[in-house]
Order: C-alpha cells, then sequence, then structure tokens
C-alpha cells in the first residue's frame, strides 16, 4: 500500500465518523464491535506508547499525533514519546506502557507487553476490511470481489475464505493471482468477463480500479486504498455505499488483535 502523506491524514477523526455512520447502516455494527466479533477481545483503557521512528523517509509529520488521537477515540491512554527511535522504545517501555505502535517504511505494529501479542497493519487492515464488506446486508450472494492481492488484500482475501465466502480476486501480477488460487481457493476474476457484485474488498494503490461490470447496482466498496479506485462516475450511476479511511479503522483492528 501507499505510504501516507500529511495531507492524507487531515480530519481523521471526522473521516471516521463519517464511515463508522456508513459502516452501522450497512452492517448494523460499528467499527469497535465488528473489530470485537473478528478477535472475541475489548479495551479497557489500556496504556499506549506510540514511537516516533526516523528511519528510511523519516517522520511522517502528523502520524504520530494522529495515532494519538485514535488510541484516545478508543478510550485508551495515549501518549507520544519525547524522543524515537531506541530511546523512544526505551521511554515506552520505561513508562509502563501496555502497547507499544511504531512503524517505519515497510511494517507497522502493535505490541502487547503484557501478553506478547504483534499485529501488524497490512494483515489487521485487510483482515477488517474485508469483515465490513462480508457483513453487508444488502449483499445478493456470498460472492464477494477482492482486487489486489498485496499483503492488505491477501490477508483479505485469506481471511473472507476462512469465512466461506466466494471468493473472486484479480491481480494484475499473474504469479501473484496463481498462488492465492493454490494457496487459498480464490477464483480467478477476469475484468473483462461482468460479473457483478454488491461486495468489494479494493486494496491498491490506484485509482480507477472498479469498472462499471464489477459492480451491482447496489453494492458496498471497502477500501483503504489511497487513492480511491472507484471512478465518480460509476459512484453516482450506482448506489454505492463507500467504506474509505486511511488509518484509523485499520488501527483499531490492530489494538484489538493484540488483547
Amino acid at each position: 500500500m501507499a505510504l501516507l502523506t500529511p495531507q492524507d491524514l487531515e480530519g481523521l477523526t471526522k473521516h471516521l465518523e463519517c464511515n463508522n455512520d456508513t459502516i452501522k447502516k450497512t452492517t448494523g455494527m460499528d467499527i469497535a464491535d465488528i473489530c470485537k466479533q473478528i478477535y472475541g477481545t475489548t479495551l479497557d483503557g489500556e496504556k499506549v506508547g506510540i514511537v516516533p521512528i526516523t528511519s528510511g523517509n523519516g517522520i511522517i509529520t502528523n502520524f504520530s499525533s494522529s495515532l494519538l488521537t485514535i488510541t484516545e477515540y478508543f478510550g485508551l491512554d495515549g501518549a507520544v514519546t519525547e524522543h524515537p527511535d531506541v530511546t523512544g522504545y526505551y521511554e515506552a517501555v520505561s513508562s509502563d506502557a501496555d502497547i507499544i505502535l511504531m512503524a517505519d517504511d515497510h511494517i507497522f505494529i502493535a505490541h502487547n507487553m503484557r501478553n506478547g501479542k504483534i499485529a501488524t497493519n497490512h494483515v489487521c487492515t485487510g483482515v477488517v476490511y474485508a469483515e465490513i464488506a462480508s457483513r453487508y446486508k444488502y449483499a445478493d450472494s456470498k460472492d464477494i470481489l477482492v482486487i489486489g492481492l498485496g499483503r492488505v488484500g491477501y490477508a483479505g482475501a485469506q481471511h473472507l475464505v476462512k469465512r466461506d465466502f466466494d471468493v473472486y480476486a484479480y491481480d494484475p501480477d499473474r504469479k501473484t493471482m496463481e498462488k492465492a488460487r493454490k494457496e487459498l481457493g480464490i477464483i480467478p476474476y477476469d475484468p473483462e468477463e461482468e460479473h457483478k457484485f454488491s461486495m468489494v474488498l479494493e486494496a491498491t494503490p490506484n485509482p480507477n480500479t472498479i469498472s462499471e461490470g464489477m459492480v451491482a447496482e447496489r453494492c458496498l466498496i471497502s477500501t483503504p486504498g489511497i487513492p480511491c479506485g472507484l471512478p465518480e462516475d460509476i459512484g453516482k450511476k450506482n448506489e454505492i455505499d463507500l467504506v474509505m479511511e486511511p488509518l484509523m479503522i485499520g488501527v483499531a483492528s490492530m489494538l484489538y488483535a493484540v488483547m
């Protein structure tokens, strides 16, 4: 998935509340309830240490403060460490943090210091966005389409297969498609062959990945992708329920995953 920019992190709370409204309207559950269902866990005011990391491309402006906003939104006691990197990690551990959040260019993790559980953002994001799509109240079948089989999409497809959905998937990389077919049992989807879905997980960093032949007249598109893969004209023609938020839903999934 694409790296976040400071612009992507603007107005996060408003984005989450808007998406939460859509999720509740289309699934009957809010994001916290969905995470509880996935992992069988609850949050109870845990202390979260947020450690800025300077390696690679360095600290993304607003990232740590955004994580602080998210932890507090879900009722946790968040704090950004004064120092980054190893010193920051030491600071978080020394301050008796229950959970540590930190990310570099390659991986974003939550680590529960009490039970040892570690969760990665790409897996947790794929799982929660897949689960949201799968709970669509207006779905017309068990067919669900996954677009993009990178780390996020693959995790989402795997989750849906375990939930006994008929998982169709598309990725332009043939080797990736063959791997998913063999390992997961997904049904390869050909965009040239019209097959309309009422549930879509879009997990790519590309625009306009969704064509008119993919979506039913009423459809839920669940996507953490930046930019959005839904073309504006298709969104206007069809009754599309769109869940798209760049960070908070995935982080919520991580926090519940390590409890």
